[in-house]
């Protein structure tokens, strides 16, 4: 068959949920287009039954991923970075569409973007020196503090970087144990829903990263006042949405960060402040056996 005969085979996008790849139950999708307005691709319009199916399908996975080895954990996220320089090119074509940019910037975007996985997967086995340690007490006791996940984040993804500013938001908080429910930027969700696919097939456990897709403010409601949510990171809801967003999940204290205008810049060092965000602080007293004149019984 020549070339001018051949049918385009077009992209199903579809939301990544418990590590399989459903569509919305509602049934329901919405037409994603590029900075000129032409249109790239029907995404699938979650629903709040699939926020609740995601929360169920990171909570079943909690348990493995945060009693992973940090080692093991930074090993698959840099399977990740190895999985995205495969796919470059497709995710250089992405970001250019949802992101108005030339290729050549569009190809910077995504190298620091897989830069930045590379970043967080060296930093799983030495968050815990930095932020844990043991602490003088006065008496015959070990003090040891020591950073553990919090559990499940919702995170709402930025609405502008769909990409590296996607990593900079979701590397984070599963480097450090938790499991998350990302969604996805509501006007170039795209890249977020590829991105699911390397995820897929790169070792990440399923349900680890859950992906959805849609309008921001009917999926992160329900999410924001989920019981079973320990966390929220507000960074692509708006000034309005993000307080609402506070006020719900104050109801089970949740964990909330809501960045300052300072912190979406996604060219700047991440730094460490985003991997401990939802780290809380395990403090273990240990007694050290009768002290002598020469020191410990041991």
């Amino acid at each position: 068959m020549s070339e001018s005969n051949r049918l385009s085979v077009f992209k199903t996008y579809k939301l990544y949920v418990g590590g399989k790849f459903p569509r919305s139950e509602s049934g329901r999708v919405y037409e994603v287009q590029d900075h000129k307005g032409n249109w790239l691709a029907n995404a699938p319009l979650s629903s709040r039954k699939d926020a609740r199916d995601a929360v169920v399908a990171a909570r079943k996975a909690f348990g493995g991923w945060s009693g992973a080895t940090a080692y093991n954990r930074g090993q698959i996220l840099y399977r990740i970075a190895e999985m995205l320089e495969g796919r470059k090119g497709q995710f250089v074509h992405e970001v250019a569409d949802a992101e108005g940019l030339s290729k050549s910037k569009a190809a910077a975007v995504v190298e620091a973007a897989i830069d930045r996985w590379v970043w967080y997967a060296g930093w799983t086995d030495k968050i815990a020196q930095v932020v844990g340690g043991a602490n003088p007490v006065a008496g015959p006791f070990f003090n040891l503090s020591t950073p553990e996940p919090t559990g499940v984040v919702t995170v709402v993804a930025p609405q502008e970087s769909s990409f590296l500013g996607l990593v900079s938001v979701v590397a984070p908080v599963i480097a450090t144990g938790n499991t998350a429910v990302v969604i996805a930027s509501e006007k170039s969700p795209l890249p977020a829903l590829s991105l699911a696919e390397v995820l897929a097939t790169s070792d990440l456990p399923g349900g680890v990263v859950n992906v959805l897709s849609g309008r921001t403010a009917e999926i992160a409601a329900p999410l924001a006042a989920h019981q079973d949510v320990n966390g929220i990171d507000l960074t692509g809801a708006d000034e309005i949405l993000a307080k609402e967003l506070e006020v719900a999940a104050a109801d089970n204290l949740k964990r909330v960060l809501r960045p300052q205008a300072v912190d979406n810049d996604w060219w700047a060092d991440p730094g460490t402040h985003r991997l401990t965000a939802f780290l809380e602080t395990k403090t273990v007293w240990h007694p050290t056996g009768s002290l002598g004149a020469s020191g410990s019984s041991y």
